[in-house]
């Protein structure tokens, strides 16, 4: 089997943002850096292929993001949101990262949206990036190549093993299997939302009907790497982020267009078409949050929104058409419904709603089948606050790093804020670069 000669300082493994924020500010301290992506160059870029915003704390009003938005109130809400038991001493120091992060982007290339222009939310927590994910991912591995960092793709880490001299020799399968020899490594590798034995391992064969919102790559073997390795864990495997998507959509890389957000402005049924309700009655912004949940405990996995035209016409705009029918009986038909309890339910569901502003008056109506759809794993390795890899035994390891979401469960133990994901990304990616190069370089 092939190896490299002599080490590099640092091999990044993950094509993402935070391998690609690693692998750029270990290269800027001077570092030899080469990064490995198992995706093919089509697909590389990890979840962030899919974003459109990341949450940043500031001082002041920006032109990208207006108001005010404390590092005080950012924690805050992460208490919120997240489990107690999450490491808040690293969420202080990675959120106080968050306030440099839009100009370091920029200094890459990133370009954000201006929100006076466009139809993007108005959002002091949250800055959006200019052509969403994908523009960003392009402008940061121009860069990448730029400075000198070395990118393969469609190279996938299967071992790591310790080299006598305190470095790492990394074996990668492609189109040739190789070894590659660096003095740091940083996983930046994503979790294992996409691997479907993993899910169905961890949440029953119900795991089988789940959409995968971000791309089949990132599937958690590089984490499972380190865990074999010795790193510990954090987190719960069996929780998830999921939300209601369009079950017509694809069952990987979805992403946030699938997403069905219509859902307060109907009725849901399940497949035997019985309403479908949850206790908190949430229309807030996040309500397909709450029912990505119910969906995945419903028959089957499915469930179905009914529209009218009224109600449609409030929804969002969406990837894929509503199914339309100009009588129940016949959308139940095309549904593969049983539409005299349909129309009950719409009976019950207008009874419930008689004084308020939207019963289902229609015709003709609308609907859409939904499914659970799968964002990210609440498990993960342990960290420091250099991102080093800690160890069952206490321990840290001094050459070895995490990034991205493979350590978010550190910060993030349950639910999510918006644009977390993109900003815990960002700045581990560059805090695990920048200690790598240092460490690398003696």
């Amino acid at each position: 089997m092939p190896a490299t000669a002599d080490p590099w300082d640092v091999l990044v493994i993950g094509g993402g943002l935070a391998g690609l924020c690693a692998a750029i500010s270990a290269r800027k301290l001077g570092a030899s850096v080469r990064l490995i992506e198992s995706a093919p160059s089509e697909s590389r870029g990890g979840n962030a292929r899919h974003a459109r915003n990341f949450r940043a704390a500031h001082g002041a009003p920006a032109w990208h993001s207006p108001g005010v938005y404390t590092a005080d109130e950012f924690l805050s809400e992460l208490r919120k949101a997240s489990a107690p038991q999450f490491d808040e001493g690293l969420a202080q120091e990675l959120i106080a990262d968050t306030t440099g992060l839009a100009s370091w982007l920029m200094d890459c290339g990133v370009r954000l949206q201006d929100p006076r222009v466009g139809v993007v939310p108005f959002s002091r927590r949250t800055a959006f990036l200019l052509g969403g994910g994908k523009a960003m991912l392009n402008a940061l591995y121009q860069t990448a190549a730029g400075i000198g960092v070395v990118v393969g793709y469609g190279a996938e880490a299967v071992g790591l093993a310790d080299r006598p001299d305190g470095g790492w020799s990394v074996e990668v399968a492609g189109a040739e299997r190789q070894r590659i020899a660096a003095r740091c490594v940083v996983v930046a590798a994503g979790g294992p939302g996409a691997d479907p034995e993993w899910l169905r391992a961890h949440f029953g064969p119900a795991a089988d009907g789940y959409s995968i919102r971000g791309c089949a790559y990132s599937n958690g073997h590089a984490m499972q790497m380190l865990i074999e390795a010795g790193a510990r864990t954090v987190g719960d495997p069996t929780t998830c982020h999921i939300v209601a998507v369009d079950a017509r959509g694809p069952r990987f890389d979805g992403g946030i267009v699938t997403r069905i957000t219509a859902i307060p402005y109907g009725l849901v049924v399940d497949r035997d078409a019985a309403r479908v309700d949850i206790e908190s009655h949430d229309v807030g912004r996040t309500h397909y949050a709450r029912w990505g949940p119910r969906i995945a405990r419903c028959p089957g996995g499915v469930a179905f929104l009914i529209l009218d035209a009224g109600a449609l016409e409030r929804a969002a705009p969406t990837a894929l058409p509503a199914i339309s029918a100009d009588t129940i009986a016949a959308l139940a038909g095309t549904l593969g419904l049983d539409a005299d309890a349909l129309a009950r339910a719409l009976e019950a569901f207008n009874a419930e709603r008689s004084g308020r502003r939207h019963p289902l008056s229609g015709p003709p109506f609308f609907a859409f089948p939904m499914r659970p759809g799968l964002t990210f794993v609440h498990y993960g390795v342990a960290v420091d606050e250099r991102m080093r890899v800690r160890r069952r035994d206490g321990g840290t390891v001094a050459t070895l790093f995490a990034a991205g979401m493979i350590m978010a469960a550190n910060i993030l133990r349950s639910g999510y804020l918006a644009g977390l994901g993109l900003a815990l990304a960002a700045v581990s990616g560059r805090r695990a670069g920048e200690a790598a190069a240092r460490h690398a370089a003696g």
